[in-house]
């Protein structure tokens, strides 16, 4: 407001001085300003929300077994391969366990073999009609016994010996170590995390759509992944849609695939995503010839005269996104208009000004 009244104040003093120049006469009397042309310029419809990255090739490391950690064979961040030992849990007890089955087995195996034996004389005896059908059914059924007991016990010492395997922890893909909160001495259970194993490569964003938007969703809608100052780091588009809305948020989770080729983004990363509606087209102005007066913004633009002259004329904006170092225009310009960028603080409306490119 300032400099518009200093500038009302030079064009009074020109006006009064003797044998000055007429400002308001056109021509030679007018100031030169540069001048940018309103072009239409295709600008997104989009929203953006703060999203959560997620790895599609991340694997959480729990034990199948409690106990007591007498081993780390890890370290954070190194690499692990199939089947690597990663962390071993104190076995003894295990082991102790899976030698007494072992050694029930081979008393059975034992009974077993005498059974055998005495149906195989039992059979002999009948036939030469020495003891009778019983006592054969009764030698038979006896090794059928020791036959099943000895089965089950088979069972018993496999389930053991597979129950000691889970007290060695590995790697059942391969991929990067993440962090390992636990250390040799900490006694764990089924519910406590080892550790992570992560691939590098794609991953996932999760976004909360509120659900006033939840009409718009579509798949395969652009979804940019965008840093603080704007700048798009990845491209993707919506590949699911949930067909239930959060109850405590009031939100539709879309996900959206990220490529991630140079590992810029990492596993539970918040980012901002921008899901794009649509597209319209609008003038834009260089932010540099908007100007705010009171909530209000305005441009300056040459406005052509009869004889072509030009003029100066101020013009109220409604301002829509920023892109780049520009405005987006929706309304008070439209596309053609010559938008005054320098000297904008020496004019006021309707000062005559020539117009350079």
């Amino acid at each position: 407001m300032l400099a518009a009244s200093l500038a009302v104040s030079v064009v009074a003093v020109g006006c009064s001085g003797k044998g000055g120049p007429n400002p308001q006469a056109g021509g030679p009397g007018g100031m030169p300003v540069k001048v940018v042309e309103a072009r239409a310029v295709p600008v997104n419809d989009a929203s953006e929300y703060v999203a959560t990255l997620k790895s599609r090739d991340s694997a959480v490391i729990m034990p199948q077994v409690e106990g007591q950690i007498t081993q780390i064979f890890v370290h954070s961040g190194e690499r692990v391969e199939a089947g690597g030992p990663m962390i071993e849990i104190d076995p003894l007890k295990q082991q102790a366990t899976v030698k007494s089955q072992e050694s029930a087995r081979a008393a059975q195996e034992a009974q077993l073999s005498l059974a055998k034996k005495q149906y195989d004389r039992a059979q002999g005896l009948a036939a030469a009609g020495v003891v009778s059908k019983q006592d054969l059914d009764q030698a038979k059924s006896a090794m059928d016994a020791a036959q099943a007991q000895l089965d089950a016990l088979d069972a018993t010492v496999n389930e053991q010996q597979v129950q000691l395997h889970y007290y060695k922890v590995v790697a059942l893909r391969s991929g990067i170590v993440g962090d390992v909160p636990v250390h040799v001495g900490d006694r764990v259970t089924t519910t406590t995390v080892l550790t992570t194993i992560d691939q590098p490569g794609s991953l996932e964003a999760y976004v909360y759509v509120p659900i006033e938007h939840s009409a718009q969703l579509k798949m395969n809608l652009p979804v940019q992944v965008i840093d603080s100052d704007g700048k798009v780091l990845a491209d993707s588009r919506i590949s699911f849609i949930s067909p239930q809305v959060d109850s405590t948020t009031q939100t539709v989770l879309v996900k959206a695939r990220i490529a991630n080729g140079n590992d810029a983004l990492r596993q539970s990363q918040f980012i901002r995503a921008r899901v794009v509606w649509g597209t319209h087209k609008n003038p834009q102005v260089p932010i540099l010839a908007v100007s705010r007066l009171g909530g209000q913004y305005f441009a300056f633009v040459a406005e052509p005269q009869n004889g072509g002259a030009f003029v100066a004329r101020q013009k109220p904006l409604t301002i829509g996104q920023t892109v780049g170092n520009d405005y987006e225009v929706q309304g008070g310009i439209t596309i053609g208009d010559k938008v005054i960028i320098s000297g904008t603080q020496f004019l006021v409306d309707g000062v005559p000004v020539i117009p350079m490119s």
